[in-house]
């Protein structure tokens, strides 16, 4: 009886962000669920998608990626989870400066010797001791809160071009051109879609807009230009049967994986294509392998899974109690909705391949967890709604 309090003193303490006061309410269950039914499925699909390499490349353990997901991602994701729903989103007010620092050092410490690990096409990790980690996926959020709060505190200057354009202009290039140096197009087509979204909303001009874009289309083609692979990517989407052995062989690869699913599928484990044919079939590519294990029917309920949690976000985003939060939702979703579009769509060949990953399903510790942490200030914000929409 006497340990009584204490219990009920860490119970209040743990359950207070799924606890309506007097200033909330309880956050989305609808959305908190289609986040779970998001994670449930990414593990199990990736524990088939990456037991041929676990098997062949970590002494036979078939599990040895999922493990890594589950202590690399969804541990410390959920932990971040936890503490994005429990702080009230009103606090990174304070903080835009350093988040937009954080932004900068997080882009150019990947280019210190011994530090930096160079991938295949983008130098954008990392190493730390045991852990690797993609830096560039903490910058999207972190720019996303760092534009909230600059673009709240200067809407009344947004539609002169010297106060309103040319400063969003400088944060939003700088950001990119560090981006290309790296290089990593399909960040920055996130991060660019994300910050013109916010910017549309916050009240700029559609002159101003259009121009924006027409400068975003300018860099892109000299960006393609630029890099050799970066065309290639271009003439592959434009012409499938370029060079099948070479540049066009994964998209080639994920087609054929898909078309063998069929209606139902091959069977849970039994994808033909990740064991010896599919390049990164844990990573980038785990749509096809998703598509041929389940077939045509499930793969269509998946994407309905990931349209249901977009509609939830948005419905948050619908209902934020103020212009401040509702710019920091719109950032997220817009995010989680181009990212799952670029991934989905570069897999069935109706988009060139850009290489990010599937949020919540691809192989990658740090994507993981700052999803999670993204998803819990979105959480966090359904709590002071003006409606309880999680109701209809």
């Amino acid at each position: 009886m006497l340990n009584k309090p204490e219990n009920n003193k860490w119970k209040r303490w743990f359950m207070k962000p799924f606890l309506a006061d007097r200033f909330s309410h309880q956050p989305d269950l609808l959305f908190l669920l289609s986040i779970g039914l998001l994670l449930f499925f990414g593990l199990l699909f990736l524990s088939s998608a990456s037991s041929s390499l676990a098997f062949g490349q970590r002494e036979q353990d078939v599990y040895f990626f999922v493990k890594q997901q589950i202590t690399h991602g969804l541990i410390p994701g959920l932990f971040l989870f936890y503490l994005a729903l429990r702080i009230d989103y009103h606090r990174y007010q304070a903080y835009a400066r350093w988040f937009f620092y954080a932004c900068i050092f997080l882009l150019l410490i990947v280019f210190i010797p011994g530090l930096g690990l160079a991938g295949a096409t983008a130098k954008s990790w990392i190493d730390i001791g045991p852990f690797s980690l993609q830096t560039s996926e903490f910058v999207k959020l972190f720019f996303i809160l760092f534009l909230a709060v600059y673009l709240e505190e200067k809407k009344d200057e947004l539609t002169d071009f010297k106060l309103g354009v040319w400063p969003f202009l400088f944060y939003l290039g700088l950001i990119s051109f560090l981006i290309m140096l790296q290089p990593d197009l399909g960040t920055l087509s996130i991060i660019i879609s994300t910050s013109l979204a916010m910017y549309f909303v916050s009240g700029a001009r559609w002159k101003h807009l259009l121009s924006l874009m027409a400068a975003g289309v300018l860099g892109l083609i000299i960006a393609i230009k630029a890099a050799p692979y970066r065309l290639a990517r271009l003439t592959v989407f434009l012409n499938p049967d370029f060079d099948p052995q070479g540049i066009s062989y994964q998209i080639r690869q994920a087609l054929i994986a898909i078309g063998s699913g069929g209606i139902l599928g091959l069977g849970f484990g039994s994808a033909r294509q990740q064991t010896s044919f599919l390049p990164e079939p844990a990573g980038d590519s785990i749509f096809a392998v998703i598509a041929q294990e389940s077939g045509f029917i499930f793969s269509a309920l998946f994407i309905c899974l990931f349209a249901f949690f977009l509609y939830r976000a948005f419905k948050i985003v619908k209902s934020a109690p103020d212009n401040f939060a509702k710019l920091i939702a719109l950032g997220i979703v817009i995010w989680f909705s181009v990212q799952i579009f670029l991934n989905i769509g570069s897999i069935i060949s109706i988009l060139p391949l850009t290489g990010v990953p599937l949020p919540f399903i691809s192989l990658g510790g740090s994507n993981l967890a700052i999803t999670l942490l993204a998803v819990g200030i979105l959480a966090n914000i359904s709590k002071y709604t003006l409606t309880n929409h999680y109701h209809r």
